[in-house]
C-alpha cells in the first residue's frame, strides 16, 4: 500500500445522556496511511461543525476486548453478555460524553485499516524527514 491510502466509514452511534436515555448521532471515521497510528472520528451534532477527536488505532482495537485508556479517552466492551456494542468515554474541559458504538461496523473499519497498514508496520508509512522538518522548521 502507498502512504496516500485512506479508509473511511460512517457509524450510527448513541450518546448516552445522564438519565441513561440514548440520543442517536452520526460519526465519520477516517484513517490515513500517512498518519498510521491515528484514527479521526468526527461527531456530527445538529447543524454545527463536527466535533473531531483523534484516537490511537491500538486504543480502539484493544478496547474491543478489555477496558483501556487513561485520561481523556477510555474504551471498553459494553458488557460481558453484550457483544454488539462498545463504550467510548470522552472527557475535556468542556464536559464528558459516553457513546455506545455498534461493534460490527467499527470492527470492520478497523480490519480495513489493518489491511491498509498491518500492525507493526506503521513506521514504514511515516516520512521521518518530513516530520522532522515540520518539527524543526514549522511553516
Amino acid at each position: 500500500m502507498d502512504s496516500s491510502t485512506t479508509v473511511s466509514a460512517e457509524l450510527g452511534l448513541r450518546l448516552v445522556v445522564p438519565d441513561r436515555t440514548a440520543v442517536p448521532l452520526l460519526a465519520g471515521l477516517e484513517y490515513a496511511a500517512d498518519d498510521p497510528y491515528a484514527i479521526r472520528m468526527a461527531f456530527y451534532v445538529g447543524d454545527d461543525e463536527p466535533v473531531e477527536w483523534i484516537f490511537a488505532r491500538e486504543l480502539l482495537t484493544v478496547g474491543i476486548v478489555r477496558r483501556v485508556g487513561d485520561g481523556d479517552v477510555e474504551v471498553w466492551p459494553a458488557a460481558p453478555d453484550d457483544d454488539t456494542s462498545l463504550n467510548i468515554a470522552l472527557s475535556s474541559p468542556f464536559g464528558n460524553a459516553l457513546f455506545e458504538v455498534p461493534l460490527s461496523p467499527l470492527a470492520d473499519f478497523l480490519h480495513r485499516t489493518y489491511q491498509a497498514v498491518p500492525a507493526g508496520q506503521e513506521s514504514e508509512f511515516i516520512d521521518i524527514d518530513a516530520e522532522l522538518e515540520n518539527l524543526l522548521w514549522p511553516s
